[in-house]
């Protein structure tokens, strides 16, 4: 076969390649995941080119330690330490408030449709916004709800810190749930982000 015909035929089966190639999926079962939001609803699903590669700030593997140290897998006793699905679940669950916990500048960069940025700066003081009280001594937060706490990664330790602050503060352990991954497995793995306004 002449070289200019085995490029012509080859370009002429890269579509026929293409539609053969399954999605990329969240699960065999699932490639898009609807989530509520406070501008509507959005949907999650994951870069769909194979090809697709981290670049800039998200691609980097090593940062000074410290500040930026490993984080352990459980962030505080009686918290659970959660994955993607887990955490897509409780995206759609109503019931469940997922916070970015970055500082405004990172969430503005892009976030996790759905979450809402609450700061670890100012997490004591905004527990009203998740179901406490304020009382005499503090927070009362029997009636708190079901949390998911993130930031930029296992380096980072702004929702660790969130999450420690809270429980100091009066918020059931049992009721927290810590993203390790973050926004870099998140980005990681082709998983929709905002553009800061979701």
């Amino acid at each position: 076969m002449k070289p200019a015909l085995a490029i012509i035929l080859a370009a002429l089966a890269l579509p026929a390649l293409a539609e053969d190639t399954p999605p990329v999926g969240i699960r065999p079962d699932v490639t898009t995941v609807t989530v509520p939001t406070r501008s509507g609803t959005a949907d999650i699903s994951r870069i769909q080119d194979p090809a697709h590669e981290l670049t800039g700030e998200w691609a980097r593997t090593s940062r000074p330690c410290p500040e930026f140290c490993i984080q352990p897998m459980t962030a505080a006793p009686g918290v659970a330490t959660i994955g993607e699905l887990e955490l897509l679940d409780m995206l759609a669950d109503p019931e469940v408030v997922v916070v970015d916990s970055r500082t405004v500048p990172w969430f503005e960069q892009g976030s996790i449709p759905g979450a809402v940025n609450m700061p670890y700066t100012e997490m004591t003081d905004r527990l009203g916004e998740l179901g406490c009280e304020i009382d005499f001594d503090g927070w009362d937060c029997a009636a708190a709800r079901p949390v998911a706490l993130f930031c930029n990664g296992p380096w980072c330790g702004q929702s660790p810190t969130a999450i420690r602050r809270m429980i100091s503060a009066g918020y059931p352990a049992e009721r927290i749930h810590y993203y390790r991954g973050g926004m870099q497995v998140w980005r990681l793995l082709g998983l929709s982000v905002t553009d800061g306004a979701g």
